[in-house]
């Protein structure tokens, strides 16, 4: 299972590729750890974050994407910009796109604790709540009711 984990901050998305065989975690190495889209009026660069994050998806045989949900109004509400990115993500077909809310993501981590401290995982401090959301993810899929 190969899991993408984003988090959207402003015109940013930012990612960490989380995968697990046989209960072993693994994260792995991408070209590309953040995208930006400048201008969320022009067509044309939408379309192009959407390609762009597209084939990565393709290059690393990711088959679902973990994004982390944000509030739709108040103090903590993503901009336009953000929610036109997830919209865009969550358009990638053959993908498993997955909004997940703080709420969710704290209940999972309460029952599977992170096996290691995200300092020994050798990502950048920015990938840290995408690395959180894909292992959220991952979890929640490991243990679904059935």
């Amino acid at each position: 299972m190969n899991t993408c984990g984003v988090e959207i901050k402003g015109s940013e998305v930012l990612l960490c590729l989380l995968s697990k065989e046989n209960d072993v975690f693994d994260i792995r190495d991408v070209r590309q750890t953040r995208f930006v889209l400048n201008d969320a009026d022009d067509t044309e660069q939408v379309q192009k974050f959407y390609r762009d994050f597209k084939k990565l998806m393709e290059d690393y045989s990711v088959d679902s994407i973990a994004i982390k949900g944000r509030p739709h109004k108040g103090k903590f509400a993503g901009g336009a910009v953000g929610f036109k990115m997830e919209a865009a993500l969550q358009l990638i077909s053959d993908l498993d796109v997955r909004v997940l809310n703080a709420t969710s993501i704290k209940e999972q981590l309460k029952r599977n604790p992170l096996p290691v401290e995200f300092e020994e995982t050798g990502l950048k401090k920015f990938q840290e709540q995408a690395f959180i959301t894909a292992y959220v993810y991952i979890m929640q899929r490991t243990y679904a009711k059935e």
